[in-house]
């Protein structure tokens, strides 16, 4: 027989885990308005959205810290501890793909994003960081559903995950496109293989979110 999930912890570790998806989607706002600092020719503060978002990250890694740290041990889990850790790098993975993503927009700062692939670059932003908003609500529900095991709100969490899938399939549709057309209207070899990147860096914002709901359907399917 299951035991109900909150008589076991004094602080449920989903608490955190939602604290941590929360600075995930903080983080990608930032990212957002980095990326559009990035793209205007006379945006002069793309290094302070970059240290924002580290400084976001720096929150999130305490977080992180706090789940692996406090984390009864001798006690009997809905899942698997390992799990949990599962699904917190993953959820994690997304915070350092925002990152990359403008560390490497940092090495090339005068160069910018060409006029004409500026909105389709704004377009797999936009795609890339929706599923991230869903993390939060997907991890409020999964809280719920380990208080009271119930297939209906097991549901609810599963269909927040199909969503996140069929967003990061619209994201990849996205990454595709635009470095189809990087390729068609780009000749300078460098500035080919930085947006090429760039692209592929941003669509993995979109893949970590992705892998984070498969983690969390592992532990809701049980």
């Amino acid at each position: 027989m299951r035991i109900p999930f909150f008589s076991l912890f004094i602080t449920s570790p989903f608490d955190a885990l939602q604290d941590h998806a929360e600075k995930v989607k903080e983080c990608a706002w930032a990212f957002q308005q980095a990326m559009e600092c990035y793209a205007s020719s006379k945006c002069e503060v793309f290094e302070d959205h970059r240290q924002e978002v580290i400084r976001i990250e720096h929150d999130a890694d305490a977080i992180k810290r706090r789940i692996r740290g406090h984390l009864p041990k001798g006690v009997m889990l809905p899942v698997e501890k390992f799990q949990l850790f599962q699904y917190l790098r993953e959820q994690d993975n997304v915070l350092d793909s925002v990152q990359e993503a403008l560390n490497w927009l940092s090495h090339r700062m005068d160069n910018g994003i060409p006029e004409i692939l500026e909105r389709d670059f704004f377009l797999l932003v936009d795609a890339a960081i929706e599923p991230t908003e869903e993390l939060s609500r997907m991890v409020g529900e999964a809280q719920i559903y380990f208080k009271n095991f119930s297939e209906k709100q097991r549901k609810k969490v599963k269909d927040i995950i199909s969503n996140i899938r069929q967003m990061e399939h619209d994201a990849d549709q996205r990454e595709y496109a635009l470095i189809r057309k990087v390729f068609q209207t780009e000749t300078d070899p460098i500035t080919v293989f930085h947006l090429v990147r760039l692209a592929e860096i941003i669509g993995n914002i979109a893949d970590h979110s992705e892998n984070s709901g498969d983690m969390m359907r592992a532990m809701v399917s049980k």
